[in-house]
């Protein structure tokens, strides 16, 4: 999986407002915190919006908040939010692909990868980052010592 900076700083910048509840924080805040282009954050952000998971309020006091609790966002919803499905088989859900032959298999195989993605990014939530714990689940994947090995 290719990680977009899109759906990376997406899921920084909602961390940042989960960090601080309660609290509205401008679009210059949110990118000061985390090293976010502003400009960028702006088109992230209107994402996010768009799709609920966060608020804008105008005025002085105004800026940006969770549009609900931190541990009811998952990683998958801010990602599906800024880039789309978290699996896609050029531009096709995996289910609707079709393959013959000695590759008729391979639409299980996308199938399987998306369910893979799901069991992690759908079980962490903005809660969980802020206050720096993981599922056991995704524990159990990251203290596997080949996890950390680039291949």
């Amino acid at each position: 999986m290719q990680v977009t900076a899109k759906a990376d700083y997406a899921i920084r910048a909602l961390a940042q407002l989960a960090a601080e509840p309660g609290q509205s924080l401008t679009r210059a805040q949110i990118a000061e915190a985390q090293g976010i282009p502003s400009k960028f954050l702006e088109a992230i952000l209107s994402d996010l919006r768009r799709d609920d998971l966060v608020v804008a309020q105008r005025g002085p006091s105004g800026g940006y908040r969770l549009a609900r609790a931190a541990d009811a966002i998952s990683l998958a919803d801010v990602v599906r939010a800024v880039d789309g499905p978290l699996a896609a088989v050029r531009g096709l859900p995996p289910e609707h692909t079709e393959y013959v032959g000695a590759a008729s298999l391979l639409r299980e195989v996308w199938v399987a990868t998306r369910a893979a993605l799901r069991s992690v990014l759908e079980t962490v939530t903005l809660a969980d980052l802020v206050a720096g714990r993981m599922p056991p689940e995704v524990q159990e994947l990251v203290a596997q010592e080949d996890a950390w090995r680039r291949r």
